[in-house]
C-alpha cells in the first residue's frame, strides 16, 4: 500500500485534532474530486512499517483525539489488508483514540454488500473503526455548510451501533 501524505494535526475530517492517512489508489474518480492526485495506486511513498511505526509514535500525542483514513480509497480492496494492519496497531498502542475512515463506497451496498463477502479484511476493519463517511463525493451536491463532509448524499455512521442494530445510525458528537 502507498500513501499520499499525513498530516499529523488535521482539523477538516472529523473532531478535534487528528492525524490523517491519505492512502493512494481510488477508482472512484469523483468528478472534482478533492484530492485527484491520489487516484494512482502507485503515487506517493510506501506505507511500511517504519512510517506505520512513526504514525502511530505521533498518534499517541495527548493533542491528537484520533485517526482519519481518506484517499484515494482506503476500502479498496487492495488497500485493505494495510490498512488493516495499521488499524490493528492503532488499537493495541493508542487507547482511547477514535477512528475515522472515508469510503467512496455506500454502506449497504458495497461495504456491508459484495465487499463484505469478497474482501477477508473488511468486517475486521469495521469493527476497528468509529465512524465511516461512506458515499462518493457528488458534485451536484456539494454543500460546503455539511460537517466533516463534501456532499449531501454521504453520511456520518456511527459503525458501532450501525452494526449492533443492523440498521444504519448517523453519528452525532
Amino acid at each position: 500500500m502507498n500513501y499520499a501524505e499525513i498530516k499529523e494535526y488535521d482539523i477538516a475530517n472529523g473532531p478535534g485534532v487528528r492525524m490523517t492517512l491519505f492512502v493512494s489508489g481510488c477508482r472512484h474518480h469523483c468528478k472534482n474530486c478533492f484530492n485527484e492526485i491520489a487516484w494512482d495506486f502507485n503515487y506517493g511513498n510506501l506505507f511500511d512499517e517504519t512510517v506505520e511505526d512513526a504514525l502511530v509514535e505521533k498518534l499517541n500525542s495527548s493533542v491528537v483525539r484520533g485517526l482519519t483514513l481518506l484517499g484515494g480509497e482506503p476500502l479498496d480492496p487492495s488497500n485493505q489488508p494495510g490498512v488493516l494492519k495499521l488499524l490493528r496497531k492503532v488499537k493495541k498502542q493508542c487507547p482511547g483514540k477514535d477512528i475515522w475512515c472515508y469510503t467512496g463506497y455506500v454502506w449497504e451496498k458495497d461495504v456491508c454488500g459484495w465487499m463484505s463477502e469478497q474482501c477477508p479484511e473488511t468486517k475486521e476493519i469495521l469493527s476497528l473503526i468509529d465512524v465511516c463517511v461512506d458515499g462518493p463525493f457528488i458534485e451536484a451536491r456539494k454543500n460546503i455548510s455539511l460537517q466533516f463532509r463534501g456532499s449531501e448524499n454521504q453520511r456520518l455512521i456511527d459503525v458501532s451501533k450501525t452494526l449492533q442494530t443492523g440498521e444504519v445510525v448517523l453519528w452525532t458528537e
